[in-house]
């Protein structure tokens, strides 16, 4: 499960302050971690953990505070508590409102014939509405990755939550030469033929070689992989 982070600070001088966390993988209580830490010039001296339920110091100061509220029953009572009162209210506001958020990637792959003097043609996919943000789109030809003479945008707005990139190659047709647009989105395992078989190999040709200038919406297969889940870390401060 990815795991996810809110964090709220409050500064009470120039160079100390303290900080707390929410680090959880679902909206189950049992599930969510609350740290609450105290920081002093960059440098954390105490903290609070849930995990272990109670106060830990990392300096000589931090040591001699830990012991302090450790001693306070009532300290530690109200501490604890936080994890459900602070925590899990929070934890249940992001699903509901933006980890639980996606858009399916739909791609449009077109074939566009460049004046003379250049390379005669380039293939350019452009997907849309596609969320979260990361994504990857590159290029393969006959099953080979392509590097060369590929440029990409960064992602770009699309309306709401979502977003959309661009990708583009230049190319020179060559007869039956095949050439994929692949993604790569944390939210879509699919594999996305939106044509009969006999009509996506017609326009991959098509794209490869026969027709510039044609557009297309669709050229050979679109791949959609999915990342492997890793540890995302959202900020609230």
């Amino acid at each position: 499960h990815s795991s996810h982070v809110i964090s709220f600070s409050v500064f009470q001088a120039l160079t100390i302050h303290s900080e707390f966390h929410c680090l959880f993988n679902s909206t189950e209580l049992k599930d969510i971690q609350y740290i609450y830490s105290y920081i002093y010039n960059k440098v954390e001296f105490l903290r609070f953990d849930s995990n272990v339920g109670l106060y830990v110091g990392y300096t000589q100061f931090g040591l001699r505070q830990a012991h302090s509220l450790n001693s306070q029953p009532e300290v530690l009572k109200r501490r604890r508590a936080e994890r459900e009162r602070v925590c899990l209210p929070n934890a249940g506001v992001w699903y509901r409102n933006i980890l639980n958020k996606s858009g399916e990637p739909s791609v449009t792959l077109r074939s566009i014939k460049l004046p003379a003097g250049g390379h005669p043609a380039l293939l350019t996919c452009s997907v849309y509405g596609f969320y979260p943000k990361p994504i990857r789109v590159s290029w393969l030809r006959d099953g080979q990755e392509v590097t060369a003479d590929v440029t990409s945008t960064e992602e770009l707005p699309d309306g709401g939550w979502l977003y959309q990139v661009h990708s583009k190659m230049e190319y020179t047709p060559r007869w039956a030469v095949f050439s994929i647009c692949v993604l790569v989105h944390s939210r879509v395992l699919v594999q996305h033929p939106s044509m009969p078989e006999s009509e996506r190999n017609q326009l991959a040709i098509g794209a490869s070689g026969l027709i510039l200038g044609l557009v297309l919406s669709l050229a050979g297969f679109i791949y959609y992989k999915r990342k492997a889940r890793g540890r995302n870390q959202l900020e609230l401060v």
